[in-house]
């Protein structure tokens, strides 16, 4: 532990910042890691159940969505299904709406991804100038004196620690970055294809049929003409 406080106080004040974004990274990258694995571990489960209860009994299925509302997928299957006889517009635009505010919560996290990659290696460059500026300051030229060779040696060390340290806070900023952007695509896609599929068994199964049964009532059996017999 003393080597790495020591590593860091050789890289000079730039470094408190650069820790700063390191930190911050690591959080990233751990809440992002425990909210994707929660919804991926019962995401399946949630949409078959939901879509094998749909073509039978839409309220079993809105209950068990409503169940999973802890999950995103569940909030997302269950905004359509709590509507009372919708059209299949309005039950598109729920579903889209409801998607956009999932979509939301999938992207926490990358405004500040972002931001760190493109600091991180600047404060490394900072530090690199305020390390040759230190360097230069300890060289002494033309003073006509003996140049400290050790300040001028601790001038260049905090210039290469602190680009070091820069570029490797920015690097696995990107990686974490490039991972969640991965699967936020993957789950957008399947968003998408139960979403699809949700809006098809509605007008298969229930829409499709009660337009009908609306605009061909059952007709009463027709009774045969009336013939008078000839005697």
């Amino acid at each position: 532990m003393t080597t790495v406080f020591d590593f860091l106080a050789r890289g000079g004040p730039v470094m408190v910042p650069i820790l700063g974004c390191s930190v911050l990274t690591i959080a990233t990258a751990l809440e992002r890691t425990w909210f994707w694995t929660s919804l991926l571990k019962r995401e399946s489960q949630v949409v078959n159940e939901v879509l094998e209860a749909a073509r039978q009994d839409l309220d079993e299925a809105a209950a068990i969505a409503a169940r999973a509302n802890d999950t995103p997928v569940g909030r997302f299957l269950s905004a359509p299904l709590r509507l009372k006889n919708p059209s299949p517009e309005t039950f598109r635009l729920a579903l889209e709406n409801a998607g956009d505010k999932e979509f939301v919560q999938m992207r926490r996290g990358d405004k500040l991804l972002e931001t760190i990659v493109a600091v991180a290696p600047l404060l490394g460059l900072l530090g690199t100038v305020t390390g040759l500026i230190a360097t230069f300051n300890n060289l002494n030229i033309g003073g006509g004196g003996n140049t400290d060779t050790s300040q001028a040696a601790a001038g260049i060390g905090e210039a290469l620690i602190t680009t070091a340290a820069g570029m490797v806070v920015a690097i696995l900023a990107l990686l974490v970055f490039r991972i969640m952007v991965t699967f936020q695509g993957q789950q957008m896609d399947y968003f998408s294809e139960a979403g699809n599929e949700l809006e098809l068994i509605y007008r298969q199964y229930w829409y499709e049929p009660a337009l009908s049964a609306v605009d061909h009532p059952a007709q009463p059996p027709r009774s045969e003409p009336f013939v008078a017999e000839r005697y």
